[in-house]
């Protein structure tokens, strides 16, 4: 019978690395943590017209990346494809708006996007996010991109650049849409039929394409920061001033819109040559609109997303180094019935004192099984046999040198190997 494989554009998380998703993860939450923010967990699905709505019409992830399906009962159904307006969604739908602002919310979960699969960029894709809600100063802008650096810095990311922009608000780009307009108009045939399409519907989304004769184009195209309001211009000065003044360093880049309708103003991205395909490990800015697209009252709203898959991918370009998997603290090697029952008691109280303690579940013979404990790296073995079992002690042996100790197993099972292992004597340099 033919074997089942894994889909196109998904990836198996194997035991043998589980761990360092296991360690970012952790880190992670710690530093989004420290900014005060807690964790939503969000459906898979939600309906299609929140996306719809939420993302923008015009975006390739509308338009040509969404997993969508109608339910058995006719619903149009949709797999998250990112986290921020399921987020709104939630927030709206449970009235957390009301409580005490701003709102802050994180999140690590997968989505969806049926894409070309590249370095860097799977179908089945997992992120952290974090959204703020209720706070439209600056300052928000500001701490939003500093916990993003935090969280780089502390997974141990180093040559990471942040880029940064403001694409406008509803007051000062549609004037920009209009010089968009009137440039790429009189670059018509350079342009491929999809943003031929979006001329007319949202031009800034052109600014995004990446096939290379419409990039080519968008090289010339007039810059927002040439159109922005008198409070547009404000706000994104006194970001780089507060990004200044707590010794983030930034470059502005103009071209930056970012692939979602939602975004407002402050734009930005974390880039970093090892970061696949499109070498962003982290983006996100501010969405002051999108509350009151979803059916709520005008809230002003920012966060970011960064990708996990390519963060590990970061991190083993430059070499980091993330802690060793954990390994046995203990195996307890068995010859014979009465030994393999005492050795399962002991385990069974070292588990509880969350100590990993491994016993021989294979019927394996005592040479195997010491085999099986240099294998896995444990830290200690005992070899039990009718002689300890009558006694109640043993010979605790340190595998890193061989050295041993006679200890009692009731001591052993009760106290675990803090105790003892301080009882050897101190291990010569390697």
């Amino acid at each position: 019978m033919e074997r089942i494989t894994a889909q196109k554009g998904t990836k198996d998380v194997l035991p043998a690395e589980s761990y360092r998703w296991q360690y970012i993860e952790s880190v992670l939450k710690q530093t989004v943590s420290a900014y005060g923010y807690k964790e939503i967990r969000l459906p898979t699905f939600e309906a299609t017209e929140l996306f719809n709505r939420g993302v923008g019409e015009t975006t390739d992830v509308v338009g040509k990346e969404m997993y969508t399906f109608n339910d058995k009962g006719g619903r149009s159904i949709t797999l998250r494809p990112e986290g921020t307006s399921n987020t709104v969604r939630a927030i709206l739908e449970h009235g957390l708006l009301a409580e005490a602002l701003p709102v802050r919310a994180y999140y690590l979960q997968s989505c969806f996007r049926y894409e070309k699969p590249q370095s860097g960029r799977l179908r089945e894709f997992h992120q952290l996010g974090i959204e703020m809600f209720g706070a439209a100063g600056p300052e928000a802008d500001v701490q939003v991109i500093a916990a993003a650096a935090d969280c780089l810095d502390r997974v141990g990311v180093r040559s990471v650049r942040l880029e940064l922009n403001s694409i406008g608000c509803k007051e000062c780009r549609p004037r920009y849409h209009a010089a968009l307009k009137e440039y790429f108009h009189r670059h018509l045939d350079a342009l491929c039929d999809t943003c031929r399409d979006r001329l007319e519907r949202n031009p800034l989304r052109i600014l995004d394409c990446k096939n290379p004769s419409c990039a080519e184009v968008a090289k010339g195209a007039p810059l927002m920061r040439d159109y922005l309001c008198e409070d547009c211009r404000s706000h994104f000065a006194a970001v780089r001033q507060g990004l200044d003044n707590i010794g983030i360093a930034y470059v502005e880049n103009p071209t930056i819109v970012r692939g979602l309708d939602y975004y407002t103003r402050t734009v930005f991205e974390f880039a970093h040559a090892g970061a696949g395909a499109q070498g962003t490990v982290c983006g996100g800015g501010r969405y002051d609109g999108l509350v009151e697209e979803l059916g709520g009252k005008p809230t002003p709203g920012i966060g970011f997303g960064m990708g996990l898959e390519r963060l590990l991918m970061v991190l083993d370009a430059e070499g980091a180094t993330i802690p060793a998997d954990r390994v046995p603290d203990l195996c307890l090697c068995s010859m014979g019935e009465p030994a393999r029952l005492l050795a399962e008691r002991i385990a069974a109280r070292l588990r509880r004192q969350n100590l990993w303690a491994e016993t021989d579940v294979m019927g394996r013979g005592l040479k195997p099984q010491m085999k099986y404990a240099n294998k896995t790296g444990a830290r200690y073995t005992v070899v039990l046999g009718d002689d300890e079992v009558a006694s109640g002690r043993a010979r605790l042996k340190r595998m890193s040198d061989g050295a041993e100790l006679e200890v009692g197993l009731e001591a052993l099972a009760a106290s675990g190997l803090a105790p003892l292992a301080g009882q050897f004597a101190p291990q010569a340099p390697q």
